[in-house]
């Protein structure tokens, strides 16, 4: 018991401590499981094209020189996001960032998305995605809106402190008997109950049930966040042994050949045949290789198939995918997945998105539970004194 107790002080001044940043990471985390099935929704009128009867695409290289005569060549494009589908968009990414700022709004100087109908060329919009809702979502889930020198070392600590949290709840969750462990594995609750009671079953209850969800969300966001800990994960997946990274490959400058987007595309397109949407880099000078990302929309990012080409000759220089990757390569390529749930499919998003609420839920009620025993002691304290005064 005075180990108990120890501990439950210990877990109630650590949810004080990060409970405002649980509760928005839970919020924000419910919305980032499903970005890429709500975008489609809100933003149809930008990411779908009506197919002309001819259905004759522009040449990627025209695209692209629509998109940048739009923006100014102030702005250069750095990202090509190319969906195989007919009726879909194509669209253009630029950003800048300030790496001292110390806020988002300074840190992100500029994020623009420009979408183009690959039939005309028209400009269907240019988003400033700096303050899109979808990339706000997910700046205030990684860093708050503070930029990465504050924002994300304070929900680094946060995460670090909340598996704490999910730790030594699950040791003060513990029954001492049967008796207890029924009334902590289910609600009962009846008309007389009280809400106070409530409260508290809804903290240990769900909390319980969560758990093992919210320590592999937590887990899987310190990898993401620390370069050290997905090392590490990476070396005891590969068995205690650290495996070198390949050598990074560079572009032959003797080749004249410009950069051609549509010759690395076409080639793509058949190294990755399941592939749906390819982004594919715009180098920023003429040594630097061009990176393919190659995804099915239908399947979860670690299915993926990664190339780098040769910007003069595009010709493919490097080739990765799940089946080639070594397992700690593996584990690391379907952390982000496991993360948001869509190692699961559908499924596993919902279950994310109910973890991440009651990960929201818990500094609510948890708060309130502290506040409860807080008043309780304060009241007994004015209770003892006052027959003290009597019996004086």
């Amino acid at each position: 018991m005075p180990l108990k107790k120890t501990i439950l002080k210990i877990h109630s001044w650590l949810g004080l401590l990060s409970g405002l940043v649980v509760f928005i990471l839970g919020i924000t985390g419910c919305i980032y499981a499903f970005i890429d099935e709500l975008k489609p929704v809100f933003y149809h009128d930008r990411m779908y094209v009506e197919v002309p009867a001819d259905a004759q695409r522009l040449p990627m290289s025209v695209i692209r020189e629509k998109a940048q005569q739009a923006m100014g060549e102030e702005y250069k494009l750095q990202l090509a996001e190319i969906p195989l589908g007919a009726n879909r968009s194509v669209s253009f990414r630029t950003l800048k960032v300030n790496p001292e700022g110390l806020s988002y709004a300074t840190y992100m100087e500029y994020f623009y998305r420009i979408y183009v109908n690959p039939y005309n060329g028209k400009i269907l919009k240019i988003e400033n995605s700096k303050w899109e809702f979808f990339n706000t979502i997910v700046n205030l889930h990684i860093s708050l809106l503070l930029g990465p020198n504050i924002g994300t070392t304070i929900v680094n600590w946060s995460v670090i402190i909340f598996v704490v949290l999910l730790i030594s709840g699950i040791v003060l969750w513990w029954p001492n008997n049967k008796a207890a462990a029924k009334q902590r594995l289910r609600f009962k609750w009846k008309d007389t109950t009280r809400w106070k009671r409530k409260n508290y079953d809804l903290h240990n209850i769900l909390g319980f049930y969560a758990m093992l969800v919210l320590l592999i969300i937590a887990i899987t966001g310190l990898v993401i966040s620390y370069q050290w800990v997905s090392n590490g994960v990476q070396w005891i997946a590969n068995g205690g042994k650290t495996i070198a990274a390949p050598p990074p490959v560079m572009s032959d400058t003797t080749i004249a050949d410009a950069y051609s987007l549509d010759k690395i595309l076409h080639d793509a397109v058949k190294q990755a045949p399941t592939g749906t949407t390819f982004f594919i880099g715009i180098p920023k000078d003429t040594k630097l290789p061009v990176h393919v990302f190659a995804r099915n929309d239908n399947k979860p990012l670690y299915k993926a198939t990664r190339m780098q080409y040769d910007q003069h000759a595009a010709a493919m220089l490097t080739k990765t995918t799940f089946a080639t990757m070594n397992n700690g390569e593996r584990i690391n390529a379907m952390n982000y997945d496991i993360h948001v749930g869509a190692v699961l499919g559908i499924p596993g998003k919902i279950l994310a998105f109910l973890a991440s609420l009651i990960a929201a839920s818990l500094p609510v009620t948890g708060i309130y539970i502290w506040w409860g025993r807080r008043n309780k002691k304060q009241t007994s304290s004015k209770i003892n004194t006052i027959q003290a005064r009597k019996r004086a």
